[in-house]
């Protein structure tokens, strides 16, 4: 077993309190990474999603997982699933500051995530209080105008990694 945090880093104009937060239908935020086997150590060529409310039998057990898959090379099993309360919103502070901070955190047996991909279903708040839902980070950057400070806003320099935790 292993636990992984997913850590995001970027620089952040007037903005404050980035998080993956789903649509603005209310759905939640689903994670897509590239996995490696941990049998024989391919890694997809596709990315592979994770929602943390999906949550499907392992086989030949009697727990569940957010993600439950075999490999294509070796036929090894491995699953993933999402550990709730170990994450944070990005902040303007943290930004200014350089910091990695939590997003996500991954109780990964048999597989491992390897590479994150920023999609849309980012929430974040304008230092003047302005509401953005919906962003989406599919190009590594996000601009917009904010009515309020009558001023630009972004996210711009996305950076991922994954961490080892306990």
């Amino acid at each position: 077993m292993v636990l992984l945090l997913l850590e995001v880093k970027a620089e952040l104009e007037s903005i404050t309190n980035l998080v993956p937060k789903g649509g603005s239908d209310g759905s939640e935020y689903t994670f897509f990474f590239k996995i490696k086997c941990g049998g024989c150590g391919t890694v997809s060529d596709k990315e592979t999603s994770v929602t943390p409310s999906e949550l499907y039998d392992i086989p030949k057990s009697k727990g569940s997982a957010n993600l439950v898959q075999k490999c294509k090379f070796c036929d090894k099993q491995g699953n993933i699933t999402v550990v709730p309360g170990r994450d944070k919103p990005y902040t303007f502070e943290d930004s200014e500051s350089g910091k990695f901070v939590p997003i996500g955190c991954f109780d990964c047996r048999g597989i491992e995530t390897v590479e994150f991909s920023f999609r849309d279903g980012w929430a974040a708040e304008g230092l003047t209080g302005t509401k953005f839902v919906d962003i989406d980070l599919s190009d590594g950057e996000w601009s917009e105008y904010d009515e309020k400070a009558a001023a630009s806003v972004g996210i711009l320099n996305l950076e991922h990694r994954f961490v080892v935790t306990k």
